[in-house]
């Protein structure tokens, strides 16, 4: 796969991977390079990823607990005391190795320590190779709530080998899955379509997906780096995703539910919504539910939970001088950003889905 060159990184694929970081560690000034696991990256990639580093640089592993409940500043404060007492300095490397919780929180860590070093993503989940990893974006969560504090600050490079995905269990497969069929569905019907004949039996059946899957959001962040606007669109289904995925992180009657799960049920409830306000065709709206509930358990959620969850809304990111604002349909590819949507549309599409 052909590596792709953005304005601030490269994002390099498979062998290539290799060849293209240890060029870079050869031609560059670093001190140290500080390696951030969680305890199953350090487990199940880090020995692979280390066999293939061609480097005389001194190397130190931080390792961090694995889980979004782990995604928080207190963890921050025990890298930044790590890299501390390791003697990191300005010229340090920190290379995050690990899903979506590494790279944010890795990122975020680095963009701020002696107020900023260099850092690169190595992704080892679907979710990070296709959504997290690209975009510059870091941070953590605040409590349960999603992402709240962080900075936007691109990676020097991003390797994204599929050969990671062999370490993961199905359902981590499907989470990821969840944002590749909401970069279809914001950008391309063609895609989507692409995507819905997908068995996900194989790891290998989707090494070109994920490469189309890159080139659909970098192409978006490109054009809207600080999402200012169409870089909002990568936000379908979140609004209500992110409520829920806090919600039932923050109930332990709940189960908890991956990132992509609960994207999942965010995209059903945002067709269903942009049905209703835009007009999106029914018929589309009815596909989007059945692909993704065959694909996705469906997950209970109870009248007694709208409130809770609606509530949770007012802590959304794309929120505006008070407003709640959501990314809708007008057709697939066809994203509506900054709609304006009342209680009465959110209850109904929490009735349809678990209708």
């Amino acid at each position: 796969m052909k590596s792709i060159v953005t304005s601030n990184y490269s994002i390099h694929f498979n062998s290539t991977c290799y060849t293209e970081l240890n060029l870079y560690l050869k031609k560059s000034d670093f001190s140290k390079i500080f390696i951030i696991v969680d305890t199953n990256t350090h487990n199940f990639c880090y020995p692979y990823f280390i066999a293939k580093v061609e480097t005389n640089l001194e190397i130190e592993i931080i390792e961090i607990e694995a889980g979004e409940i782990h995604k928080t500043i207190d963890t921050c404060v025990g890298v930044w005391n790590a890299l501390s007492d390791l003697n990191a300095d300005r010229k340090s490397l920190i290379i995050n190795l690990g899903g979506g919780v590494v790279t944010d929180l890795g990122g975020f860590v680095a963009s701020t320590f002696k107020r900023g070093i260099k850092y690169i993503n190595v992704p080892t989940t679907l979710l990070a190779m296709v959504d997290a990893s690209v975009g510059g974006k870091t941070g953590v969560d605040l409590d349960t709530l999603k992402n709240q504090i962080g900075v936007i600050n691109p990676p020097q490079i991003v390797l994204v080998d599929t050969q990671f995905l062999s370490t993961l269990p199905q359902n981590e497969i499907r989470s990821g899955f969840a944002e590749m069929l909401k970069h279809g569905l914001i950008q391309s019907e063609v895609y989507w379509d692409k995507l819905k004949a997908q068995s996900l039996q194989s790891y290998k059946d989707l090494s070109d997906l994920i490469y189309e899957s890159i080139i659909i959001k970098q192409s978006v962040v490109d054009q809207d780096p600080f999402e200012d606007n169409l870089r909002k669109t990568l936000n379908f289904g979140h609004t209500l995703g992110h409520a829920i995925e806090s919600y039932y992180l923050s109930n332990p009657e709940k189960p908890s539910l991956l990132h992509g799960e609960a994207i999942a049920i965010g995209m059903v409830l945002a067709a269903h919504i942009s049905k209703e306000i835009l007009q999106f065709s029914d018929v589309k709206c009815q596909e989007i539910k059945t692909i993704l509930i065959n694909i996705f358990d469906k997950v209970e959620i109870v009248e007694d939970d709208y409130s809770s969850i609606i509530e949770l809304l007012k802590h959304d990111k794309k929120n505006e001088h008070g407003n709640i604002n959501f990314v809708l349909l007008n057709a697939i590819g066809k994203p509506k950003i900054n709609c304006l949507v009342n209680n009465e549309f959110i209850i109904n599409s929490l009735k349809y889905y678990s209708s």
